[in-house]
């Protein structure tokens, strides 16, 4: 028998839900307790759950029965839009509508590395190569930020004060 499809799911009800997709059956309720959930992202290998709200995101232990998160990260001012994981789950990056991206080390729950976007940041993404972020903001800008070289590499307007709502490779 294979495993069940998990699917997770979040929003203004400050409810996070796990749910069996085959059986369409909600089989757990987390209570987001600070606010609504604006974005959520399972680790590759499935055992870690971010959860972005207003200002700060949740990590929790999807296999655990402990509905309280086992690491918080502070220090956003406004809501979380996106948040995700590096593959081996050494690090999680994410962006809020403060105008900031941050990378965060789990083991300490502090930001390793900050970078200013000057408005609020609707989207970010891995390059699969894990050395760039992406990211997408409100003021229509696309910038490509190098890892390596701790700085933003490029910047392209794809259409001139229209928002970058979302972007994947």
């Amino acid at each position: 028998m294979s495993a069940p499809v998990i699917l997770v799911t979040g929003g203004y009800d400050n409810n996070i839900r796990y749910w069996d997709a085959t059986s369409e059956v909600c089989t757990r309720t987390v209570k987001f307790a600070d606010s609504q959930v604006n974005c959520l992202q399972i680790s590759q290998d499935k055992v870690l759950l971010a959860a972005g709200g207003n200002p700060l995101i949740h990590l929790y232990d999807i296999n655990s029965g402990d509905d309280r998160p086992i690491v918080t990260f502070e220090g956003y001012s406004s809501n979380v839009m996106t948040v995700g994981f590096q593959k081996d789950r050494r690090w999680l990056y994410s962006c809020s509508e403060d105008g900031t991206l941050r990378i965060w080390d789990p083991r300490t729950n502090h930001v390793s590395r900050k970078y200013d976007c000057g408005c609020a940041v609707n989207t970010v993404a891995l390059h699969p190569l894990e050395t760039e972020l992406i990211s997408g903001d409100q003021s229509g800008v696309v910038r490509i930020w190098d890892l390596v070289a701790d700085k933003c590499r490029e910047e392209c307007i794809p259409a001139a004060d229209q928002p970058v709502r979302s972007l994947s490779m």
